[in-house]
C-alpha cells in the first residue's frame, strides 16, 4: 500500500475534473477523496496499490478531456493507520489548504 497526495494546477475546475477522477480512482481499486481548492487548484489524495496509486498520478497530469494541466505536484504519505474506504468528492475548503 501506497499514499500520494496530489495539487493539480492549471484549467481544472469546471471541467469534471473531480468527478472523473473519483471513477477513475473506483476503477482502479483506489481509496481516497478528491476536492477544489479556493485559489483554483484540484487537491486528491489516492492510496492503495502501488500499481494503481501511479495510473493515478499519471492520470492527474492530464485529467479529463476538458481541462488543462499546467503542473503536478505530488508529496507521498505515510500509509494511515485506518486507510479510508471507497473515493470521496470533498468540499471546498474555506480558508486555504
Amino acid at each position: 500500500m501506497v499514499r500520494k497526495r496530489v495539487i493539480v494546477s492549471g484549467v481544472v475546475q469546471g471541467v469534471f475534473f473531480r468527478d472523473t477522477c473519483r471513477r477513475e480512482a473506483l476503477a482502479h481499486g483506489v481509496s481516497g477523496w478528491v476536492r477544489n481548492l479556493p485559489d483554483g487548484d484540484v487537491e486528491a489524495l489516492f492510496e492503495g496499490g502501488e500499481d494503481a496509486v501511479e495510473a493515478m498520478v499519471r492520470w492527474s497530469r492530464t485529467g479529463p478531456a476538458a481541462a488543462v494541466v499546467r503542473a503536478v505536484e505530488v508529496h507521498e504519505e505515510p500509509v494511515a493507520p485506518e486507510a479510508p474506504s471507497g473515493f470521496d468528492v470533498r468540499p471546498t475548503p474555506r480558508d486555504g489548504r
